[in-house]
Order: structure tokens, then sequence, then C-alpha cells
């Protein structure tokens, strides 16, 4: 499955429909809950049915394109399978909650109900039962036969999220790298190449502040404070597409150049609270949507990703193997036992590559079988 994200350009009209369904879904999810509430023993048929009768209640529901109700039961009974597996780890969590005009962004076409034409260029047109034939900005050609479209309203702009059946394999290289993930330098490999950290969020801090007490200024409830909420919401959703796009690119670069790759398996939420002052640097850096990308990618192009223990990689003399104290000010690592030295995350780097290559020698003495009952976490354990 590939999904693309495009850009929608809808009239106002288009607009007025668009909004009307998102209301009518909304209203149908949270009839569907409360009806799911009320059951002594929940029946999944029989609240699928109600949407019958919700339409005999309201006729205006017969505007909306069925699947699109239909769907919303899909969505409930989603949320109460999430929520249950939830619950099996231990998580402590409540029950389904009534969506909110503000909690609800999202209508989905499943099977039917659209067409996608890709016309010239970049443009294209999508036509979706009961609203029209919207404009729509198509960066790449959708690949497969497209089997749902969601559409989506982020900060009054509108997305067509297209999921297909096509499959497109990413092309990987020949290097096996160790990755040391820091703050100064975003990433280090264990040649001794390093990715420059963007600090977003740090260059937008000042802009954010002014938003920020702009807001804390406004009456609630009032026009104004409308505004500045979207103005500060606008800040955010550029922040995060310029964090996503750094995050897209490096981690495709990676797998372009690396048939093995080897990262440490970091306690990131134990990290922000041990290291409190260091805790908005690394929220920013988001590795753990990094490692995500980097896993489902290497999956896609057959690069293997391999997680090691974090411990002492640091310290180790990546040489001699000789241990060292360090601070986190000690930016250079020189080994009094062998005269070693090198940037300090180059070093922590070459270790973690050194334990993972352990790890699949290790590996190789095993029958496939038992290859594939042990799990690479198993590592974190030496």
């Amino acid at each position: 499955m590939i999904s693309y994200k495009f850009r929608m350009y809808p009239n106002k009209q288009q607009i007025e429909r668009l909004d009307f369904a998102l209301e009518m879904c909304r209203q149908t999810y949270n009839n569907l809950l409360g009806e799911l509430k009320e059951q002594a023993v929940i029946d999944k048929n029989m609240i699928q049915q109600h949407i019958l009768d919700l339409k005999i209640i309201n006729p205006i529901l017969k505007q909306i394109y069925s699947k699109t109700l239909q769907y919303e039961c899909y969505r409930l009974f989603s949320n109460l399978s999430a929520l249950s597996a939830l619950k099996k780890k231990g998580r402590k969590v409540g029950a389904l909650r009534f969506k909110g005009k503000n909690w609800f962004k999202t209508i989905s076409y499943n099977q039917s109900g659209f067409s996608l034409e890709h016309t010239y260029k970049k443009n294209g047109r999508l036509k979706l039962s009961k609203v029209g034939d919207i404009k729509i900005k198509m960066h790449r050609q959708v690949e497969g036969n497209i089997k749902q479209i969601t559409i989506k309203k982020e900060n009054d702009k509108w997305f067509a999220f297209v999921i297909s059946d096509g499959i497109k394999r990413l092309e990987h290289g020949n290097k096996v790298l160790g990755i040391d993930l820091g703050i100064n330098n975003y990433l280090v490999d264990s040649e001794g190449n390093k990715v420059e950290h963007p600090k977003y969020y740090e260059k937008i801090l000042p802009k954010l502040r002014k938003v920020h007490r702009n807001l804390s200024r406004k009456k609630k409830g009032s026009k104004n404070r409308l505004k500045a909420r979207k103005s500060l919401n606008r800040i955010y959703e550029k922040l995060n597409n310029q964090r996503n796009d750094f995050l897209h690119k490096t981690s495709t670069d990676l797998i372009r150049k690396s048939k093995i790759i080897v990262f440490e398996d970091l306690n990131i939420k134990g990290m922000m609270m041990q290291k409190y002052f260091n805790a908005k640097n690394i929220a920013d850096s988001s590795w753990n949507k990094f490692i995500k990308m980097l896993e489902y990618k290497a999956e896609n192009a057959g690069v293997q990703v391999i997680k090691v223990n974090p411990r002492n990689t640091t310290k180790l003399c990546s040489n001699c193997g000789a241990m060292k104290s360090m601070h986190l000010w000690d930016r250079t690592y020189k080994c009094a036992e062998c005269g070693y030295k090198a940037n300090r995350d180059e070093n922590s780097a070459i270790n973690i590559l050194g334990k993972g290559l352990a790890f699949v020698e290790m590996m190789s003495d095993f029958p496939s079988g038992e290859q594939l009952s042990m799990k690479q976490e198993a590592i974190t354990s030496t």
C-alpha cells in the first residue's frame, strides 16, 4: 500500500458541502457511539443498521454519500479495538468519547464514490460523490489502483490522502553503518559523516512566543482570539512540515546508501525526564519518529536495521577497547591507553556498529528457524 497526500483547492460551494459532510459524519459517529454505550452486548451489525434509522429520523443525512456514513461505524470499532489493545498492555485508558467539532477533521470515501484524474503537469481533478469536481495539486503520479481517499481539514486547508495498492521499492546501497543520534549534530555515522541538526524549533521560538502572548491577551470566545489561534496553528504547521521534510530526506538518504544500519535503542522518554535541561532539544529532534521512518523504509528496501544497547558506547575506545569517563561537554575522545583521538560522536558510532556486527555474527551461528524466533532486541541485554 502507498499513501499520497495532495492539496485540494475547493471553491466556496464545495467548501460548504465538505464542511456539511464533515459535520454529518461527526454527528453520525456520536450517535453510533451513544447506541454502543446503551448495548449490554456489543453487536456491530446492529450498530451499522442504526445508520438507516438515523436517515429516517434525520432525512438530511441522505445528502451525504452512504459509504462515508458507513465508514464511521468502522472508525468506531477501530477505535474500540485500539482502546482494548492498550488496556491489554496495562495502559490506563478511559472510555471512548464523543467527538466535538474541533476534534473531528476527516471524512473517508472507501472503495467507491470518487474518481481521480491527473490532467496536466501537477494539475488534477478529484470527483467526490455529493460534493463535486474539486481542483487538486498532484505533485506525483498515483501508482496502482486507488482503494480509499480520506479528506482532511487542516487549518482551513483541505487535503486528500490517497491510498493505493501500488508497490514502490526503495533502492539500497552496500554500506554497513553505525549511527549515533545527537543534539549538536543530528547524526554522525561510523565513517565520520555528519548531518547538521536543523534546530527548527529554536529558530521559530521567538515568533512562537510573540504569537502565544498575542493569543493570551484575547478575550475567550471572541473572533480576535479565533484569528490569533489560527495564526498560531499556521506556525506549528510550518514547524511540523519542516521537521517532517528533514526527517524524510535524512532517512531516505541513509537507506539509499546502506544495507545494514545499526543505531542505539534509546529510552527517549527516560532521557527527557532525567536530562530536563536538554529535554526541549531532545523533543525537537524527534528521534522516535525518525527511527520509525527508518524502519518502515528499511523494510520496503530490504535493509537490515539493528538496535543495540547504548550502554558505554560513548565511554569505550573504538580502537583498543579501553574505558574512559566522559562528561557531556567533552566533544573529543582522547584515549589515555593507545592515544586514539576522534570526535566523540564518531567514536560512539563506531562502537554502535561494532555491537551490531557482533549481533549479526551471533545470529549467523543459529539455524534459520531459530533466527526467526530471536528478536533483535536481545542485543540490548549485552
